[in-house]
């Protein structure tokens, strides 16, 4: 017989091939629909954003395995997992080079008043109404929060644009040659640009706060391709309708899918649903290494890509 697991995410058809090949899938409604396969399940499919929520860990008494398709954990009781002994993976390095291409897209479109010009035309505004110019982004100062793996990516994508690159982390990475700012509302202060890539989580919630956007200034934008918690948004609305914050480019928010409607008014702020590795080929690349992740666990094997 298969092994169970449980599915709380979709992914890509062939992604839930591999799994409906592989094991008896069970795909997740609600905590009630459980009670009658709880006791099988061993596994559990899912992703970043939706986690697993606490009421779904306890309900699963042989949950062993916890493989998410993504890269953050903050929707993840990992204290929980350790004191039950659950193993949880995620899916790094594939999404990298996306995450950063996406956070150079913000800030192009925020600068430029691309999503502006795109409205602007086809409104068929073009030649009849006068469109506020942009801004120049090459040579602009980009500070860096969280120097991981996407944000090196972002800042050699920034490089490329001839960007000075500086950054503020847990501590400091003197090989990359790049600044660090042990407090990071000097880093806002020094940076035209802020890129928010640090992990979500207790530790980093609404780090970027009050001073840190208004450090940023009024001719400073953030983007943000992290986590929705590590930015105070009722701040961040604030600053931006006072105009003490320039712009920003945002494809998370604390409480998604819900989005402040003040944002959506503002022609200085570019949208995303929460896409940035939402590419064929990477979650293809993501997917593959959830199924192999689980594989590896029922078959006794070391893990790939452990975080607990």
């Amino acid at each position: 017989m298969k092994p169970d697991i449980l599915l709380l995410e979709p992914m890509m058809p062939q992604i839930e091939k591999a799994l409906d090949d592989a094991y008896t899938v069970h795909r997740f409604t609600d905590v009630a629909a459980l009670k009658g396969v709880a006791s099988s399940i061993r596994g559990i499919a899912t992703g970043g954003g939706v986690g697993v929520p606490p009421d779904v860990m306890a309900a699963l008494p042989e949950l062993g395995i916890v493989a998410i398709n993504g890269i953050g954990t903050d929707a993840v009781d990992l204290n929980v997992a350790r004191e039950r002994g659950i193993r949880v993976t995620t899916t790094p390095g594939v999404l990298t080079a996306d995450v950063a291409d996406m956070a150079l897209g913000l800030i192009l479109a925020t600068c430029r008043g691309l999503a502006v010009g795109d409205r602007y035309v086809r409104a068929g505004s073009w030649g009849t109404a006068p469109l506020a110019l942009g801004h120049t982004v090459t040579g602009q100062k980009m500070g860096i929060l969280g120097l991981g793996q996407v944000g090196r990516a972002i800042a050699a994508r920034g490089q490329a644009f001839g960007m000075p690159i500086a950054y503020h982390d847990i501590r400091e990475f003197p090989e990359t040659g790049y600044t660090y700012h042990a407090d990071l509302v000097e880093l806002a202060r020094a940076s035209d640009i802020l890129v928010v890539a640090a992990s979500g989580g207790a530790q980093s919630r609404n780090i970027v706060n009050q001073a840190v956007l208004e450090a940023v200034g009024p001719e400073g934008v953030l983007i943000n391709v992290a986590r929705g918690s590590v930015v105070d948004e009722d701040a961040l609305v604030a600053a931006l309708q006072a105009g003490t914050l320039g712009g920003a480019g945002l494809d998370v928010f604390q409480h998604e899918p819900h989005v402040p409607d003040a944002l959506k008014t503002m022609d200085n702020v570019v949208l995303q649903p929460h896409r940035a590795s939402a590419t064929v080929e990477t979650r293809l690349a993501m997917g593959d290494l959830v199924v192999r992740n689980l594989a590896a666990w029922f078959a006794g094997e070391s893990l790939l890509t452990p975080v607990v």
